[in-house]
């Protein structure tokens, strides 16, 4: 059994991923009787957290509003993950948050133990910035992204095992370069030992990264830097589909709004050809809702079907 500190922390942390427990609940995430959970509820209320209780047959405890915010109590990949997501938001990408966000993370990293300092420190310093819009880092595990970067830092040779688009697996042995956080995902640039040449890898699909301990001299990058190099590399990839829509919208605010995602060419009074290529139809059609204007798709006959389906699902909620 954990010891007394320990549980307080951890009924903290719980309390703050959920403001109300079952109580038998609450004692198995523990691994504490009944009556040992009541001996802890009234530890947390010594020390100013103002549990309430409900009794009956599906009674548990909240944490009352109103109370100062307890300390965080987090573990090390959300602490990483906190940090990754401050670093991103200093970027500007939203609105009025940058200047609040740098303040923020020079907080959670002085706090942090040296051995998460290292790792946060180690993304930081070794990813490239793209302008690519986007939320980031879909899919990708921290402790997979921290190795990489800490490989790319100390310039250690690097193994891991990778998933192609197709699903086949190989194991890679490269030399780690930059990361780069580009639109909605993350990608290492390295070069292949294997293959004898420079290559770009989607993190997310990357598993089990170790260094193998030998350390390398870099290499000149073919490009102007790593977020050239995986955008260079994203346009020559073929695409499963070619998107071709006619939007009640000038060309001008259309390709104010998608960006490098598609082409826009005016198609008669106030409205615009918009082409693009996607994986996914689901993509075109984030795309398509996000413009706040009228459309009709011209191709392919799939996506069509698709934008119904979406239809009836939103009309549905």
């Amino acid at each position: 059994m954990a010891s007394t500190s320990s549980r307080t922390l951890r009924l903290l942390s719980l309390f703050q991923a959920r403001t109300y427990w079952p109580g038998t609940e609450l004692a198995e995430r523990l691994g504490v009787s009944a009556r040992t959970l009541r001996r802890d509820i009234d530890r947390l209320r010594e020390l100013g957290y103002p549990v309430e209780a409900r009794r009956g047959v599906d009674g548990g405890y909240r944490l009352a509003s109103g109370a100062a915010m307890p300390p965080l109590v987090i573990d090390d990949e959300e602490a990483v993950a906190l940090a990754v997501g401050l670093h991103a938001a200093t970027q500007g990408a939203v609105e009025g948050i940058a200047e609040p966000s740098v303040r923020v993370l020079a907080k959670v990293v002085r706090v942090m133990p040296a051995r998460l300092r290292r790792r946060v420190e180690a993304l930081r310093t070794m990813t490239v910035p793209a302008s690519w819009d986007g939320p980031a880092g879909a899919g990708v595990d921290p402790a997979v992204l921290t190795t990489v970067a800490m490989a790319c830092r100390d310039g250690e040779r690097l193994r891991f095992r990778h998933t192609r688009s197709d699903g086949r697996e190989s194991d890679r042995h490269t030399e780690p370069h930059r990361l780069v956080c580009l639109g909605r995902r993350w990608y290492l640039v390295a070069y292949d030992l294997t293959r004898h040449d420079w290559r770009s890898f989607r993190v997310d699909r990357i598993t089990a990264p170790r260094g193998d301990g030998t350390r390398f001299r870099p290499r000149d990058l073919p490009a102007a830097d790593a977020a050239a190099f995986v955008r260079a590399g994203l346009d020559e990839q073929p695409r499963a589909y070619r998107v071709e829509v006619l939007v009640d919208a000038p060309a001008a605010a259309v390709r104010e709004r998608i960006g490098r995602w598609g082409t826009a060419e005016e198609a008669g009074a106030g409205r615009c050809r918009l082409r693009m290529t996607a994986d996914s139809l689901d993509w075109p059609i984030m795309v398509l809702g996000g413009l706040g204007a009228g459309f009709r798709v011209l191709d392919p006959p799939e996506l069509r079907d698709r934008v119904h389906e979406w239809g009836a699902r939103f009309g549905r909620a």
